[in-house]
């Protein structure tokens, strides 16, 4: 309920098998207003290229194996400590619209956190949007 209506949780850990290799897939969703799967990989640290390959991975995968004809692509979502915008930028295409990476906090926001951040001036549909755009 926490991600927002019409998801579907799958599997935690979902093993993918290529080759012999083994790969784990953090947390798998589907959403049915959407029509796709849901991919979410955490990752502790600082974001680097082969984690956003790793997630490529990934998404090709579900899109190739798993999508039926009518869903939708499949979504990839990384969650670190820290990212650069740099390495976001040039691992990715820029037609990227599969593939999103966020900082999270390992703590709540203060009441005063807040409301400084809403004070920046940006009106919130305009902060989201950004958010929602390809990185």
């Amino acid at each position: 309920m926490e991600l927002g209506r019409g998801f579907s949780f799958v599997a935690r850990q979902k093993r993918i098998t290529l080759e012999g290799d083994h790969f784990y897939v953090d947390l798998v969703f589907y959403n049915a207003i959407l029509k796709c799967y849901v991919l979410i990989d955490l990752k502790v640290g600082k974001l680097t290229h082969q984690d956003i390959g790793q997630m490529q991975m990934y998404v090709n995968f579900y899109d190739r194996e798993l999508r039926q004809a009518d869903d939708n692509p499949t979504v990839g979502i990384i969650l670190c400590e820290d990212k650069k915008e740099a390495v976001v930028k040039y691992t990715l295409s820029r037609e990227n619209k599969q593939i999103f990476a966020s900082k999270y906090k390992l703590y709540l926001p203060t009441e005063k956190e807040l409301l400084d951040e809403m004070k920046r001036g940006e009106p919130l549909i305009e902060r989201q949007s950004k958010m929602g755009k390809n990185i």
